[in-house]
């Protein structure tokens, strides 16, 4: 409490002030009583403390019948002492004479009431990991001390994590302050799997120094050899355990450990490691990591060798000759050309061309490469690359069917990508006629129709079987030879698998009619030009085309075909 006088009785109200004001320059601080509402300046003082303290402010306040303030921004504009008018409080109706009566009868010097602590509030979070200190100043504002804070923590049992020095810096004002935080724990890390391969490089065409791109050589299958490391398993790691603010101990969670993604013609050494058992091809299919052995063709698929079925992936260095075919559950790479032969793999990589002449089709579950196509029948789950041509030929693709390289041509035959279908050139000068369709996954369309069907018969089988069973309850069945009752129970039986299917068929069906109404924005992109003859279709809306278009990309919008940039 300071020696001088809080407030100036002689001059409080003299000099340039406007408003009906209490206090003065020399005593430090000015209050206003304006139209708006009681603002208090706090002149900055040189000394090393206040000439006053919060409670006296509190008590100018409390004489002056000033009752609801923002205590906490009241201390705030102490602490600055910035010399600026700071608004505390709303109007008030006060006259100059009761400020008068304020300064010269009831309040000379500083005051002499006792201003009543704030009451502290400990606020342990719900985790006990956190105490926050509060104030309650309905009682009063006067800030508590250190000591009185410590004392507090002590009668809630708060023995851990204690800030001092926040607590120093947070009893300097009414803002609440965080005044001790536990040590949360450190869960342990989960085992993991660390693959010693890379699989993206599947299918990048390699580019020699000349930045020229060899479609002929797309790193299609990535290789190992007996005894190459595969994986190394990284094991789970221990949780360290952490306190809260009542020194109580808080677990930790240990990693998960990962079993060892071993599959087939590949072993554990140790604990952690997995290497390959033979030489082949690696198919990681996210839980099991497995070698798949590759089966090499030397020369071409014809009569030397007979049709090919192989659980891997197959290498042909020729030919697969009309007539033939190569099946496999790995990828196909034939580095010649497939001449009215079927070749079906997950990926088909033809070096040369295919011509079908109407008698054989190339299917990949992925995608399908080709230098060109001539009749033939080509179909991918996902997209189709010709480096050259296509000419009359049947392409479906799942995604894209992209023609690219010198010409970049389809000319006649149909060609169907769900999404995208992009070439230099679509049709040719003579108008051939071209079909190209987008915006439909023919391989969702076709499986959608199978299920359909399939669901039909199983409908028309069960209504066969319900009836049979239907005429034979009229009969008493007990009189028939064992053998006449045998076959009714098995045809009882044989309706619930059939109903069960019929189910399953139901439930594809609806997804299947979901995907197809999904998909919504099929494009048509010509790097160079449409020749007239070309007849396109996006998401089946029809447009047959009658003029030359020239580097352009038909898309649907509004329900009509549109040209846009390429």
């Amino acid at each position: 409490m300071a020696d001088e006088k809080v407030v100036d009785k002689e001059n409080f109200m003299e000099g340039e002030n406007l408003y009906p004001s209490l206090g003065s320059t020399e005593a430090g601080y000015l209050f206003e009583f304006r139209e708006d509402g009681v603002y208090l300046t706090i002149y900055p003082n040189d000394a090393a403390s206040l000439l006053f303290e919060l409670s006296d402010m509190r008590q100018i306040l409390k004489d002056c019948n000033v009752a609801d303030y923002d205590v906490a921004l009241l201390s705030r504009t102490m602490r600055d002492a910035n010399g600026l008018p700071q608004k505390i409080a709303g109007h008030v109706d006060i006259s100059e004479e009761q400020l008068r009566q304020i300064a010269s009868g009831e309040y000379e010097g500083a005051p002499n009431l006792a201003e009543e602590y704030a009451k502290l509030i400990v606020d342990v979070s719900r985790d006990r990991m956190q105490v926050m200190i509060k104030y309650d100043t309905s009682h009063g504002s006067k800030l508590p001390t250190f000591d009185m804070v410590m004392e507090a923590l002590t009668e809630k049992n708060v023995i851990f994590g204690i800030d001092e020095e926040e607590i120093k810096r947070g009893v300097g004002s009414l803002a609440p302050f965080v005044a001790a935080k536990g040590e949360p724990p450190v869960n342990g890390e989960n085992a993991y799997i660390d693959r010693k391969f890379d699989l993206g490089v599947k299918g990048r065409p390699v580019i020699d120094e000349y930045d020229r791109v060899d479609y002929k050589n797309l790193n299609l299958f990535v290789l190992v050899k007996a005894n190459d490391t595969l994986a190394i398993r990284v094991p789970q790691t221990q949780g360290k355990p952490g306190k809260n603010v009542f020194g109580d101990t808080v677990p930790a969670k240990n990693g998960r450990p990962i079993p060892m993604p071993q599959g087939k013609n590949t072993k554990v050494l140790g604990e952690h490691q997995l290497i390959a058992e033979i030489n082949g091809q690696i198919v990681d299919t996210g839980s099991k990591i497995s070698i798949d052995p590759r089966l090499v063709i030397k020369g071409a698929v014809g009569v030397a060798t007979g049709d090919i079925d192989f659980d891997g992936s197959v290498l042909i260095n020729g030919d697969v000759k009309q007539g033939f075919v190569v099946k496999a559950t790995g990828d196909i790479e034939i580095k010649g050309s497939v001449h009215g032969a079927e070749v079906v793999g997950r990926n088909v990589i033809v070096g040369g061309g295919v011509t079908g002449a109407k008698r054989g089709k190339v299917h990949a579950d992925l995608d399908v490469r080709a230098a060109f196509t001539e009749n033939a029948v080509v179909e991918a789950g996902r997209d189709i690359y010709v480096a050259d041509v296509a000419l009359h030929s049947q392409l479906r693709a799942g995604k894209k069917i992209i023609v690219e390289g010198k010409h970049g041509q389809i000319t006649g035959g149909l060609t169907v990508s769900g999404e995208e279908v992009q070439a230099k050139v679509i049709g040719n000068q003579a108008y051939v006629i071209t079909r190209v369709s987008v915006g439909v996954d023919p391989n969702l369309q076709k499986e959608y129709h199978e299920v359909c069907k399939n669901y039909k018969e199983g409908k028309k089988r069960l209504m066969h079987i319900t009836q049979t069973l239907n005429t034979l309850s009229k009969i008493d069945i007990s009189s028939l030879p064992q053998e006449r009752i045998d076959r009714i129970n098995a045809l009882t039986r044989s309706q619930f698998p059939i109903a069960g299917q019929l189910k399953r068929d139901e439930q594809k069906i609806l997804e299947l009619e979901s995907k197809l109404s999904e998909m919504k924005n099929g494009k048509i992109k010509a790097d160079d030009v449409i020749y007239p003859g070309a007849r396109l279709s996006v998401n089946a809306v029809v447009k047959n085309v009658q003029e030359e278009y020239h580097h352009c990309t038909m898309s649907l919008e509004e329900g009509e075909i549109t040209l846009g940039p390429y």
